[in-house]
């Protein structure tokens, strides 16, 4: 396990609440859900030194890139053509 610091976190009551209806383990939500967040600007950040360096990505990048992550290149809500 690893090492672990004890912090005072303020939220309001409502998200307290709601919080509690999701989980016994208040500490292990806050801690995925700010490990997620870390890893989302990590790689946000990633991505613009990427652009920063090779330009920006193209529609063609972006199409394959999508269906890499979801199997499909057609992105969600896009008409098909039936």
């Amino acid at each position: 396990m690893s090492a672990t610091t004890r912090i005072t976190v303020t939220l309001p009551t409502e998200q307290v609440a709601e919080l509690k209806k999701l989980t016994d383990n208040v500490s292990g939500y806050v801690a995925e859900a700010v490990a997620r967040q870390i890893r989302h600007q990590l790689l946000g950040d990633d991505l613009r030194r990427h652009q920063d360096e090779h330009g920006t990505f193209t529609d063609k990048e972006l199409s394959e890139a999508h269906a890499r992550i979801f199997g499909s290149a057609e992105p969600k809500g896009a008409a098909s053509a039936a």
